[in-house]
């Protein structure tokens, strides 16, 4: 079997070697997980693949596949590639009311999760926050509280199998009045202390740098690049996490749209250590469909129109399709998983070289051997 290894041994390996972690979302994978396994074998890149719970769960989320499903696609993926220095990481493992029935549904999909062979967990309790707390400890409580119960959940149940783990603070891409609330270094500091002090020792921490998911558009529907990430507040955590000898880099989440030359130049490798990549690679499905099937490719763009059109009053047919073709990926699964070789042939090259590219915006080359030197 070609992986997955462990997220926490491939933390141990790369921890402030000044390099970032792709860690790609496939919730379409024909072609697609190929074509991005391929390229990390070729430029010798540790990377991880993930699927978030809305998009992947025990009922098949809104891509279609239940963890056991894209687990399975994965592997496929490595095995026809020969490449073994790769994570399976469950994303956005979202708790948003904090109830017991929230909490027992969220240890019932992580179950799912283990059974299916997944090596990495995103606890994510960030829509928890106590808005009438005194003190960062009190307004972070409901979240610190959900991140320990999952966590050692996740502790039980892996036995002695070692894993990843990734929480969050600060709920990624919300706003008020004045733009995006940013997590603070004291935030991030009292989160992750906390944890460390009930037994949870995260190895990647997720927070609201600026960042959003998915395409961006202006006022006026046009798509824009993602170019809000605040680098310097990303700079303050991690140097905060640093100077309080606390063992957690930074996950960059919402990445779809950042230009590559800003990745390169601009991100603190390092600092940042995993860097998320999804909605990209939708995107690159839907471009390449509407050349080689453009009947199938009208159906989805209708359909998304006439479903999500009358929820998006005002806003462009573009835009609306762009925020939400992702719902298609189910609806239209048949379809989408039967193409025909050609144009899952075109998938994968163009997955491959779009995946090289950011895996030299992330400097992440001969990482692969870093990590499998660290194994053995």
């Amino acid at each position: 079997m070609k992986g997955p290894i462990s997220g926490d041994k491939l933390f141990e390996s790369l921890v402030d070697k000044g390099m970032i972690i792709m860690a790609a979302n496939m919730r379409y994978t024909p072609g697609l997980a190929k074509g991005v396994m391929k390229a990390a074998k070729e430029t010798n890149s540790a990377i991880i693949f993930e699927i978030a719970r809305t998009e992947s769960d025990i009922e098949g989320g809104y891509t279609g596949m239940t963890p056991a499903d894209y687990s399975e696609e994965i592997k496929k993926a490595a095995e026809e590639v020969d490449f073994d220095m790769w994570v399976l990481h469950a994303d956005h493992i979202g708790i948003k009311k904090g109830t017991r029935e929230d909490i027992e549904n969220t240890k019932k999909l992580i179950d799912a999760q283990i059974e299916a062979g997944f090596t990495s967990f995103a606890i994510d309790a960030s829509h928890l926050f106590n808005f009438d707390g005194k003190t960062t400890r009190e307004e972070l409580a409901p979240n610190i509280d959900a991140t320990i119960e999952i966590a050692k959940y996740i502790q039980n149940k892996m036995g002695n199998k070692p894993f990843g783990l990734e929480v969050e603070v600060g709920e990624i891409g919300r706003k008020d009045e004045n733009g995006f609330i940013l997590t603070t270094p004291e935030e991030a500091v009292t989160f992750i202390k906390t944890l460390n002090e009930n037994g949870i020792y995260p190895h990647f921490l997720a927070t609201s740098n600026g960042s959003t998911h998915g395409n961006l558009y202006d006022e006026n529907g046009n798509p824009i690049e993602q170019v809000s990430i605040d680098i310097e507040r990303t700079k303050e955590i991690a140097k905060a996490l640093r100077d309080n000898n606390l063992n957690t880099r930074i996950a960059q989440h919402g990445i779809t749209g950042t230009p590559r030359d800003l990745i390169n130049t601009r991100f603190p490798k390092g600092d940042i250590i995993k860097g998320n990549v999804a909605t990209f690679w939708q995107n690159i499905l839907f471009d390449t469909l509407k050349v080689y099937d453009p009947k199938l490719y009208k159906e989805i763009f209708d359909w998304v129109i006439e479903t999500y059109g009358p929820k998006n009053p005002g806003k462009r047919d573009i835009e609306i399709f762009g925020k939400n073709s992702k719902y298609a990926l189910k609806h239209f699964f048949r379809e989408l998983h039967t193409l025909d070789d050609d144009m899952i042939k075109t998938l994968e090259t163009v997955a491959n070289g779009e995946a090289r590219i950011f895996f030299r915006a992330f400097g992440s080359s001969g990482s692969a051997s870093m990590v499998r030197a660290h194994i053995e």
